[in-house]
């Protein structure tokens, strides 16, 4: 086996992991989500195949493509339907090394209110450095047009416009249809979507009960948000820790 060969199936390995894990996080339903990964010194994306059941999925399965969504090798299924937006994604946001799409039932119900997640709480900063955007919705021409890929253009336009880093906030909520995070690992991007849920269902509960707005301060999200991605982060183990 060849070192892309490899690097290919090790891929294919995390990515159907990862796949896997949505529906047993409750973040999937039916095949409602997706999960990819990106290789960019060997030009190569990895994804979930198109409306594959997920209890009958391997990782063979798996689709590889080139960086523009190209599929690679012959007798391959057909990659997620969403993988033109995975593509816009990872073409303008050089930092994620993983895109997860999902149809979770809190952060759908928050992308279909067209508003922005705003951070109530130090769940949400630990995260998301700040509010959650929620994007325009697709003029007719876009969806007529590139679906897809207008959906990645529309995620990376709000992000622009707002000048928000896509490494401080690994999400976004596509007015209308759902969530799409990203992180710099397989792994983080899936925890990534399952915050992303937990945190828009904790602020419909507090909307329920709230009287006056009550947004965390500013110096409470940084204490929170640094505290685990800072220079200075001190959360959890450090890397040479051993037993």
């Amino acid at each position: 086996m060849s070192l892309k060969e490899q690097i290919i199936d090790e891929m294919k390995e995390r990515v159907f992991k990862a796949n896997l894990q949505l529906p047993k996080w409750g973040l999937v339903k039916l095949t409602w989500g997706n999960v990819s990964e990106i290789n960019r010194d060997h030009e190569i994306i990895v994804i979930k195949p198109s409306g594959v059941d997920y209890s009958t999925m391997k990782k063979e399965d798996m689709v590889v493509t080139d960086l523009d969504g190209n599929i690679i090798g012959e007798n391959s299924l057909r990659p997620s339907s969403d993988l033109a937006t995975h593509v816009e994604l990872y073409k303008n946001f050089k930092g994620i090394v993983s895109v997860v799409h999902t149809h979770s039932a809190n952060a759908v119900s928050w992308a279909q209110s067209g508003r922005d997640l705003p951070v109530y709480g130090t769940t949400h900063a630990d995260a998301f450095y700040g509010t959650v955007p929620n994007t325009r919705q697709l003029t007719q021409k876009e969806v007529e047009e590139a679906y897809e890929l207008n959906t990645g253009k529309v995620i990376v336009e709000t992000f622009n416009e707002r000048s928000i880093d896509a490494m401080a906030v690994p999400g976004v909520l596509v007015n209308g249809h759902g969530p799409f995070t990203w992180g710099s690992s397989v792994t983080k991007a899936i925890e990534h979507s399952l915050i992303l849920d937990e945190v828009c269902s904790m602020a419909q509960a507090t909307e329920n009960i709230m009287i006056n707005s009550n947004e965390l301060p500013q110096y409470i999200l940084d204490k929170h948000y640094y505290r685990k991605h800072g220079a200075n982060a001190y959360y959890g183990q450090s890397k040479s820790f051993s037993k």
